[in-house]
């Protein structure tokens, strides 16, 4: 299932260069919207990249389940003798490889375009790496809640976005704090926190949300 989703994803155009697109071209239009200081683009590149990535990661959530729900193989899957549970979070570690993993690879290029303080680029890589599972798997659940509604996209965006917030606010105050210098352990511990607690427990959540919406 992983691999079938990741092969799906590179080829078919499941987010992988959808969300490194979207990811260059908002950094590269932020310059152009808030001025070339670069005393003012260092201070803001730890919220920008981190916005960025998690937009980015909101592009390409309602194909998790949809293409399968469209083509008949969700109700498939629901009846076979495999766990939902594992389906779903084979499905969000496969959008993960293909969206979340080439943003923390193109995040230290990105960086140098918003003047990001050296100190602060091991942690912004750290940070994307902790953080970018739980917007795939928070991202994920979003999906088998909204999966077969029409217009499902707009309604899954405005359910996963509170959910993002803890987040990216860990998320951009760790690589804040690293690029001034300041402690960084407690704010990356509660990013790692947040995405063991969402890689654990949401799929058993997008089962069961799966389960229901398929009845």
């Amino acid at each position: 299932m992983f691999l079938r989703d990741l092969a799906l994803g590179v080829r078919a155009g499941g987010g992988f260069g959808l969300g490194l697109a979207f990811f260059l071209i908002l950094v590269v239009l932020v310059p152009f919207g808030v001025g070339p200081e670069p005393q003012f683009l260092s201070r803001i590149a730890p919220g920008i990249l981190w916005v960025g990535a998690l937009l980015a990661c909101l592009l390409s959530l309602d194909r998790i389940f949809q293409l399968d729900f469209e083509d008949g193989s969700l109700d498939l899957l629901a009846v076979a003798p495999v766990p939902l549970e594992g389906v779903t979070a084979a499905k969000a570690l496969a959008h993960w490889v293909t969206t979340g993993l080439p943003l923390v690879l193109i995040a230290p290029l990105l960086g140098v375009l918003l003047n990001l303080p050296g100190p602060a680029y091991s942690y912004m890589i750290l940070s994307l790496a902790i953080g970018t599972p739980a917007l795939s798997f928070i991202g994920a659940f979003g999906a088998a809640l909204t999966v077969g509604l029409k217009r499902g996209g707009l309604l899954l965006s405005l359910l996963v976005l509170p959910l993002y917030v803890p987040t990216l606010i860990f998320g951009a105050e760790t690589v804040r704090r690293g690029a001034e210098g300041l402690p960084v352990g407690t704010p990356l511990a509660m990013l790692a926190g947040i995405s063991l607690a969402v890689v654990a427990l949401l799929p058993f959540a997008a089962a069961a949300a799966l389960r229901i919406n398929l009845r």
